[in-house]
């Protein structure tokens, strides 16, 4: 949804790179910038006023004047104020001291609140809590109905005593207040510890709507007012956001359908224009596409600085602890790693959700965006359906597959040949590279990683060196001699030694600056 809005961005920082000062002009050329990207992206004009505001007050500060590098600075500044509208921290759901926690969920017709709900639920429980459903929407066709199927493919009941309607020709009876009411009190007789009201939607904001959520609100004293909100609505969604506050008074926001191509700035105005924090945000059509809303992640991803926190909490959620564990000791132990472990491998990731989005949460991402919206998800399927085709052999040592082998197996893959053979040939490449790390001797060709300046060589030279020192001449002007040019030839290493500031920022970040070895590209695949 941020990809324009990330784009134009990234364009503009690229203008200040390697500038040792930055003038009065390009401040105000690199602000002028940053404001049309944001208003093109759809953010609310009071929120790019004062965003851009505060962006050039703090550029023509010392805070820029006096950096080493101005144009980093710069990136930074937008980055702290971005994190500032898209509401400054994390803010969780507060759970009530006495059980259970109330969460009612208000929003428009068609915004996603009954799919949240089911989310929503499924995510406590993911949390160690244990949710109840209630179905207090009984005027839009099928909503009780929907909810239960949710509550189904989430392992959460769902308590409906009313069925609501079944059609748009069917008057909508029953009394959602007296539902709602009856679910916290249904919770508490259960011991459930959270309970999530669904309530109904309109089409469009109106009296009778903003009446019916207040008497759910007063009926049940929630802890959390959860105002949900489609991502894709534009401009409205700030004048939408603004009555409901007025109505309800919401606690929170949650962002859904961010998954979409719309140009989403309206819904980061949400939080700056109503003082309300973002919660939560749904990022897709399964149940699991949800995740808290942290306002510095979201921020660097706009930036494209990738997002390797939310990268690493969903592999650690993932990712199984016994077969990481089998894994290191087979590495420690430097045995062979075989078809088995590439195809556990493989199931890991695959558990990891998608992998389009795993990597667009890479630093840099943006630079290789139209490779990655043409990756097929089915190539783990075909790979898995290649080594699944093998005999338990085969995958122990690969080297005995020939011609007739490959082809047995291309047909029970449903593949052509040629895939086996580019399989093999990236496995074997994978398997030369194990056994070279296993080994001390690093990642051939990446810097700090292999060769005499490595970690593997200077455990080697270290250890060389222990046992063997050169011979100093016993003439003593000789030995002032020698020891005169050891020491130039340190200190030329150490003024050829990369440093850190190459990773100043993701606009700078040069994957060629990496230096992989040859085949490496090849061995990634496609």
């Amino acid at each position: 949804m941020f990809n324009s809005l990330s784009d134009r961005l990234t364009a503009t920082f690229k203008n200040l790179r390697g500038k040792g000062r930055l003038t009065e002009a390009d401040i105000d050329a690199t602000v002028r910038e940053i404001r049309r990207a944001l208003l093109d992206a759809d953010v609310a004009v009071p929120v790019v006023r004062a965003f851009t505001a505060s962006v050039k007050e703090r550029a023509l500060g010392l805070e820029v004047s006096q950096a080493l590098n101005p144009g980093q600075q710069v990136v930074k500044i937008v980055n702290e104020e971005l994190v500032g509208i898209l509401g400054g921290e994390t803010r969780r759901i507060r759970l009530a001291k006495t059980p259970p926690t109330v969460i009612m969920l208000a929003g428009l017709q068609g915004a996603g609140k009954t799919t949240l709900a089911g989310k929503l639920s499924k995510w406590l429980k993911g949390q160690g809590h244990s949710p109840l459903l209630v179905a207090a929407d009984l005027q839009r066709p099928n909503a009780v109905r929907q909810l239960q199927v949710n509550g189904e493919r989430a392992g959460v009941p769902v308590y409906a005593p009313h069925p609501g309607v079944s059609s748009e020709f069917e008057a909508a009876t029953g009394d959602p207040v007296a539902v709602a009411r009856q679910g916290v009190a249904e919770a508490r007789t259960k011991l459930h510890d959270v309970v999530i009201v669904d309530t109904a939607g309109r089409l469009g904001v109106d009296a009778e709507l903003m009446q019916q959520a207040a008497d759910i609100r007063a009926a049940i004293s929630p802890d959390e007012v959860l105002f949900v909100i489609d991502a894709m609505i534009g401009q409205d969604a700030v004048n939408t956001a603004l009555a409901f506050n007025e109505g309800v008074d919401f606690t929170g926001v949650v962002l859904t359908k961010l998954d979409g191509d719309a140009r989403g700035g309206a819904a980061l105005s949400v939080a700056s224009v109503t003082g309300k924090p973002v919660m939560f945000a749904s990022t897709g059509e399964g149940l699991g596409d949800f995740e808290l809303f942290h306002p510095d992640r979201m921020a660097s991803r706009i930036l494209d600085m990738g997002d390797i926190l939310t990268l690493i909490e969903q592999a650690e959620q993932s990712w199984d602890k016994d077969e990481a564990a089998r894994m290191a000791k087979k590495f420690a132990d430097q045995e062979d790693f075989t078809l088995d472990d590439f195809l556990a491998q493989m199931q890991q990731i695959r558990n990891m959700g998608s992998m389009k989005k795993m990597l667009m949460m890479m630093p840099g991402a943006a630079g290789m965006r139209e490779q990655l919206e043409n990756f097929d998800e089915r190539e783990i399927d075909r790979v898995e359906a290649i080594v699944r085709s093998m005999t338990p052999h085969e995958r122990l040592a690969p080297k005995i597959i020939n011609g007739s082998r490959r082809a047995r197996i291309a047909r029970g893959s449903g593949v052509h040949v040629s895939e086996v053979n580019g399989l093999l040939e990236r496995f074997g490449q994978a398997q030369k590279m194990m056994r070279k790390m296993a080994s001390g001797g690093g990642i051939p060709g990446m810097p700090g990683m292999a060769g005499p300046g490595g970690f593997g060589g200077q455990r080697k030279k270290a250890a060389a060196a222990k046992g063997k020192k050169k011979a100093r001449s016993g003439n003593p002007a000789k030995a002032a001699q020698e020891l005169a040019a050891a020491e130039a030839k340190r200190s030329a290493a150490r003024s050829a030694a990369p440093t850190g500031a190459a990773f100043g920022n993701a606009g700078d970040f040069d994957p060629a600056s990496l230096n992989l070895p040859k085949g490496f590209e090849k061995f990634l695949g496609k």
